[in-house]
């Protein structure tokens, strides 16, 4: 069984095992840029002015907001018009859109293996195709053939992605959910894996499902969200509802096993997701309350007979106060994963008969290492860890923790394990390593598989390091940076710094190949592990969040000041990156140092804070940046709220902001808020430019080539304002 946590639902695993966990998008309009330059659309200013606690804020653009309004759509395509003919004109972008097609197009990803009866599965993007797909294989070394290719359903310019997926454990079906133009609002399918045919099954609204199969393979609970619920609003994603269904037979006849109000002895918010968790060998249910983003979760338990027949007396685990973030099942054994007294976490042991977290009794004490997740195989839990941004891991028998040699240091891309068999299968992977999917056997060896292919990229040409800026209260932040061996340091390297600093999530290291396109050009590419992430455990996650916020770009200032300080770079050589919440990372870096980057660069980022939790993925987001409706909550999301702390008069680098018009995430304005307010403000006569994807979403959805187009602009952009030769326009 995999370790279950609040990222485990919420994050598509293509888009982990692409990114490498550090949020990435890519968008292409293919549409030839006009022969000379559109006028750039002036947003129209409709000033709207709230009081907060005695603070007056102003928001010029709040017509953004309206998709209807007669403005909205000619000022996104004006803008866009004029962002694809200045991109499409500088030097070198069309060579620099070749090479990284080809990198890419080189690299063979696997995202996600599953043994289930006599089938291997598996989720990859094979060399050269446009996205991914599920295969299957009679055993580790049979023949392979294709079970789901979205890009065979490709219908026009509607293009299909493959959400999520779930093997029944005798391996006999497969549930799956596709959505189209990178929308993420998936149908969930199932189909028979012996002939590839597809159920009658075509439910809607399953959007973060969590599919858990019974142990008989008859049937599934997944979670859908609320009938009605109107998208682009604040109430899509609340009072969602877990079902129990049917291979075969009508949804409209599925049954309703956990929710809000249904129980009394189960207490649920309107944002919670609720959810409930099978596993083969085991006569137990787990039901779990998922709040938003938050990462503390609240767990009930039931006998599985209970759950299905949806009858009630669920036992309740643990509240958020518990600070429990995730569990796995193991027969009748619950192993429960906190940080509560133990910052860089512990594992409890709780049953059916005793479940209360209070009297659990620790099994794994904390290390130095952050305790990232426990996973069940039949030999035992395997427990992963993260020491100081390398993987570790460890397994769990009879009382005894004993440690696992990994072939190299490392970062773990993924590990896949099930209660009904020995061992584990992992994905490990470096800054210079490409990904490898190992075979962990029941006595601890591992053994290389064949289930990745290697790419053909000479890797030896790059190497990898690691410094520590030290952020203005003296913390050591790490700063990973790789480069090509013969780049000297000189300090006029072109750098091309990432950041996140949000969720606890970790930027951990994975092998890249599109950076090398940028590495072949004397560029750095460089990673900060910003507070807000989860690198270092809880407190560091804490020291990033609500109104510690700024110490996430302090921090990312700070590592942009120790890569120039160390001799490698300069400040009109610094670019920094930053994706979703990222955004927030790099857009008040810039409005708070605008001198130090030569370019600013906001991937469907967050700017506009103050207004996040009126969007359709706001509430959800509360417990993690707040809520205006608190006197604390408006000081900590003014101060994130870029567009507010745009200074008119400032001389900005140059910036580049994305958006994709269908993002359930991140909702379009928050880019375009951002571009108004910069080039009504900017003084330097720098670009500043949006993007925009009319058939792209958050990036969870899009193509191999959508991700080669917007990786190949925005390096081509960040050279050009590093003013790198071959990337100059005349």
């Amino acid at each position: 069984m995999p370790a279950i946590d609040r990222r485990t639902l919420l994050v598509s695993a293509a888009a982990t095992a692409v990114a490498g966990l550090l949020p990435r998008t890519a968008f292409a309009d293919l549409t030839p840029p006009p022969p000379a330059t559109p006028a750039l659309p002036v947003a129209r200013i409709t000033p709207v002015t709230e009081d907060f606690f005695g603070a007056s804020v102003t928001d010029n653009y709040r017509w953004m907001e309206d998709a209807k309004d007669a403005d909205w759509e000619p000022f996104m395509k004006g803008q866009n018009d004029v962002t694809r003919h200045v991109l499409e004109t500088i030097p070198g972008n069309a060579e620099l859109q070749k090479r990284v097609s080809e990198l890419a197009g080189d690299l063979e990803i696997v995202n996600g293996v599953q043994v289930a009866g006599p089938y291997v599965f598996i989720n990859k993007r094979p060399v050269g195709a446009d996205n991914f797909m599920l295969t299957v294989r009679e055993g580790i070394d049979g023949a392979e053939r294709v079970l789901i290719d979205p890009t065979a359903m490709t219908e026009g310019d509607v293009h299909y992605s493959m959400d999520y997926w779930l093997a029944s454990p005798d391996g006999k079906y497969v549930a799956y959910g596709l959505s189209t133009q990178g929308s993420e609002d998936s149908v969930l399918h199932v189909l028979e894996t012996a002939n590839g045919k597809v159920g009658p099954e075509k439910i809607d609204r399953a959007q973060y499902p969590a599919i858990s199969w019974l142990p008989d393979s008859t049937s599934f609970f997944f979670n859908r969200l609320a009938e009605g619920a109107a998208k682009k609003s604040t109430d899509y994603y609340k009072n969602s509802v877990c079902w129990l269904h049917q291979v075969g037979a009508d949804p409209a006849t599925d049954k309703k096993v956990f929710s809000r109000g249904q129980f009394p002895e189960v207490e649920a918010d309107e944002i919670d997701f609720p959810n409930v968790f099978a596993q083969t060998g085991s006569d137990i249910a787990i039901g779990g309350l998922f709040a938003g983003v938050q990462n503390e979760i609240t767990l009930y338990v039931n006998t599985l007979a209970k759950a299905v027949s949806g009858e009630g007396g669920w036992q309740k685990i643990c509240v958020a106060a518990d600070q429990v973030t995730g569990f796995t099942v193991s027969g009748a054994d619950i192993y429960l994963v906190t940080y509560k007294d133990a910052p860089r976490y512990r594992a409890l042991h709780v049953t059916l008969a005793a479940p209360a977290v209070a009297g659990g009794t620790e099994v794994i004490p904390q290390s130095e290492a952050v305790l990232q997740g426990l996973y069940t195989a039949k030999d035992g839990v395997y427990a992963q860890y993260l020491d100081g941004g390398v993987g570790r891991l460890k397994k769990l028998n009879g009382g005894t923790l004993s440690d696992i040699a990994l072939p190299f240091d490392g970062a773990i891309g993924g590990l896949y394990a099930d209660s009904g068999r020995d061992g584990a299968f992992i994905n490990l992977q470096s800054w210079v390593v490409p990904a490898t999917i190992y075979e962990i056997k029941a006595d601890g060896a591992l053994t290389e598989t064949r289930l990745v292919a290697k790419p053909n990229i000479d890797v030896s040409l790059f190497t990898s390091e690691r410094l520590f800026a030290t952020a203005k209260d003296g913390t050591k932040v790490p700063v990973s940076i790789v480069y090509k061996k013969d780049r000297a340091k000189d300090g006029t390297a072109p750098v091309y710094l990432q950041a996140y600093g949000s969720y606890g999530i970790n930027s951990e290291p994975y092998f890249g190949t599109r950076y090398i396109a940028w590495m072949e050009r004397g560029g750095i590419w460089a990673t900060a592990n910003v507070r807000g992430g989860g690198e270092y455990g809880r407190e560091w996650h804490e020291q990033g969040r609500l109104l510690n916020k700024p110490n996430t770009w302090g921090d990312m200032i700070a590592s942009a000041e120790a890569i120039i300080g160390a001799g490698w770079s300069a400040p009109g050589k610094m670019a920094i990156n930053g994706g979703s919440a990222g955004g927030i990372t790099v857009g008040r870096s810039l409005t708070d140092r605008p001198d130090l980057f030569s370019a600013v660069i906001s991937q469907v980022g967050v700017s506009n804070n103050l207004r996040a939790e009126f969007g359709q993925n706001g509430p959800p987001n509360i417990p993690e940046f707040g809520s205006v409706t608190t006197e604390e909550g408006f000081k900590g999301l003014y101060a994130m709220d870029s567009t507010q702390h745009v200074k008119a008069g400032t001389a900005y680098p140059g910036v580049l902001l994305t958006t994709g018009m269908t993002d359930p995430r991140v909702d379009p304005w928050h880019a375009a808020k951002m571009t108004a307010h910069l080039q009504a403000a900017t003084s330097s006569g720098k670009p500043v430019l949006l993007r925009v994807e009319y058939d792209g979403g958050h990036g969870l959805g899009s193509t191999r080539a959508q991700r080669d187009r917007e990786w190949a602009d925005l390096f081509a952009f960040a050279l050009w304002q590093a003013g790198e030769p071959g990337f100059q326009p005349g």
